[in-house]
Parts: structure tokens; C-alpha cells; sequence
């Protein structure tokens, strides 16, 4: 038995027009905290401030008070963006710099550490 072509005939199918869905209001977008880095003119000021000798940039006192600013800058940011976790593992990683540094310094010089420590308002 041959077989022929049997022709279909196409439904067209009228579509009705799909419901708008409804999105979720948000919030509006929090003002934007201040960059979690420091000014240079900041930058000189803490420096000038807890440097042992002139033109010192490098000893443990500046380094500690510069991770401090940068650590009250980035707390201040988290309290603005709590879902920040990039920032907030950034956070952990001064922190942890910070205590190894305060440690160092501890160890070599406890009348330093202890004048740092009451300076910054740290306190172990």
C-alpha cells in the first residue's frame, strides 16, 4: 500500500496575553559607607602621630594604628552592608595581622606594646 503525505493542518493556537508579574518592592539602597581605605592626608596624620623616629613608617607602632583605622573603617562598612562576608573575610585578615604584629612587639618591648595598647584603646 502506498503511502501519501498526509497533510496536517496547523492549529494556531491564539495565546492570550501572560499576567505581569508582580516584583518585590525593595529597600531603598543604604547611602554609601566610606571606602574601606584610608586617605593619604588620614594616612600621614597616624603616622606622624605614632612613629618612633622621623620619617618612620615601617616600625610596628605605625603599622598596628594604620591596621586600626583600617579596621574601624571596615566595622563601619559591615554595619551598613551585614551581607558583606568579601569585606567581612577581609576584616578577619587585618585582625589577625594586627594580633601577630601586637604579639611581636609584646615579646621585644612590653613597655611599647602596653603604651600602644592604651593609646589605640586595646586591650588584650
Amino acid at each position: 500500500m502506498p503511502r501519501t503525505k498526509a497533510t496536517k493542518t496547523a492549529k494556531v493556537k491564539k495565546s492570550s496575553p501572560k499576567p505581569v508579574k508582580k516584583t518585590k518592592k525593595t529597600k531603598a539602597a543604604p547611602e554609601p559607607a566610606a571606602p574601606a581605605t584610608i586617605p593619604s592626608a588620614e594616612k600621614q596624620e597616624v603616622i606622624v602621630q605614632f612613629q618612633v623616629k622621623a620619617g618612620d613608617t615601617g616600625s610596628p607602632e605605625v603599622q598596628v594604628a594604620l591596621l586600626t583605622k583600617r579596621i574601624e573603617k571596615l566595622v563601619g562598612h559591615l554595619k551598613t552592608n551585614p551581607s558583606d562576608n568579601h569585606s567581612r573575610r577581609g576584616l578577619l585578615g587585618i585582625v589577625s595581622k594586627r594580633r601577630r604584629l601586637l604579639n611581636y612587639l609584646e615579646k621585644k618591648d612590653n613597655g611599647r606594646y602596653k603604651e600602644l595598647a592604651q593609646k589605640l584603646g586595646l586591650g588584650k
